[in-house]
């Protein structure tokens, strides 16, 4: 059996939390603990919020947790390791889709997609970060109104044709047998911006086939986006990766660990006085690794594993850091 290859995957836009921690704790431990490898790319394709001092942090946060890699940011078999660098592969993806006639031009703009499906700004779309339905606006358009909204002035983005009623099964290592339309998921959806910047979905697809992951580990909160990229594998000719969608970490509050935790970011505990053992063992003892969250090292916990990964120890529903959480985790 060949053995696994999992990535981390940082969006380079701030420092890295408990949360970011806890989703590449267990992707590394899913991969080492059966002896595979560990890419690390950064996924700065956002231009406006990405910078390279984000990229350095988290690289250094990474390898004092002891979470180390095989192959990038700079170096391997399957460079670049940026998104922001990897726009030829993503062209090549897409004048493939185009070729075959799964992508159309989008003028909607996002205050009309709010108006079109009938949500207030900021109102909760029930997809989570797969982000709003599409109503399917511009789906049908003429070749005389598409040049009529382009002579408006209007940049199209450019949408994905998925396939009328079609359904994507797979069976997630955590959550068991899904079974999810692509109109539950938001229907057709972007594969570049109108402002040229290129889409997560189609990103994160051509980026996990040309670098051959074959695990992915990620919060429960993208699962939404895994039929969308299911369909992209199809499209392409991938095989896709197994997937892995993990509960979440929230404060005491309920609310879900961002970035705005700034005094959960790995470099306040570390500046606090915690040791990475402490921290990795807290993340063992969560995903119920430990009995007691005691100090541990990932590479010994993995040797200790020796094998694939127990995802059914992992705890149901959301789990709660609570406050002070840079004192407890010493």
């Amino acid at each position: 059996m060949k053995k696994p290859v999992g990535r981390f995957a940082p969006s380079p836009t701030g420092l890295l939390h408990l949360g970011n921690a806890w989703s590449f704790f267990l992707a590394w431990l899913a991969a080492r603990a059966e002896g595979g490898r560990i890419i690390l790319r950064h996924e700065d394709i956002d231009p406006a919020r990405s910078r390279k001092e984000w990229m350095d942090a988290i690289e250094r946060d990474l390898l004092w947790l002891g979470l180390d890699w095989d192959e990038g940011p700079d170096d391997g078999p399957h460079a670049p390791y940026r998104q922001s660098r990897s726009s030829g592969f993503y062209e090549s993806a897409l004048e493939s889709l185009k070729a075959r006639g799964f992508v159309y031009p989008c003028y909607c703009t996002r205050k009309e997609l709010r108006t079109l499906a009938g949500a207030p700004h900021g109102a909760a779309d029930g997809l989570g970060d797969a982000g709003a339905a599409y109503p399917g606006a511009c789906r049908n358009l003429t070749e005389k109104e598409r040049a009529q909204k382009e002579a408006e002035g209007r940049r199209p983005a450019l949408r994905l044709l998925c396939p009328d009623g079609d359904t994507e099964s797979f069976t997630d290592l955590v959550l068991g047998p899904q079974r999810l339309t692509l109109k539950e998921c938001g229907g057709d959806f972007a594969l570049r911006r109108s402002d040229g910047v290129w889409a997560y979905q189609l990103a994160v697809v051509v980026d996990d086939m040309r670098m051959e992951v074959t695990q992915v580990v990620r919060g429960e909160d993208i699962l939404l986006s895994t039929p969308r990229q299911l369909l992209l594998y199809r499209f392409l000719g991938g095989t896709p990766p197994a997937f892995a969608h993990i509960p979440l970490l929230h404060d005491a509050r309920g609310e879900r660990l961002a970035k705005r935790h700034k005094s959960l970011s790995i470099a306040a505990l570390r500046e606090a006085g915690c040791s990475p053992e402490a921290v990795a063992g807290r993340l063992a003892h969560l995903a119920g690794l430990q009995e007691r969250p005691g100090p541990v090292r990932p590479a010994a916990l993995a040797e200790r594993i020796g094998g694939p990964f127990p995802w059914h120890l992992l705890p149901k529903g959301r789990i709660l850091v609570p406050d002070g959480a840079e004192r407890i985790w010493k």
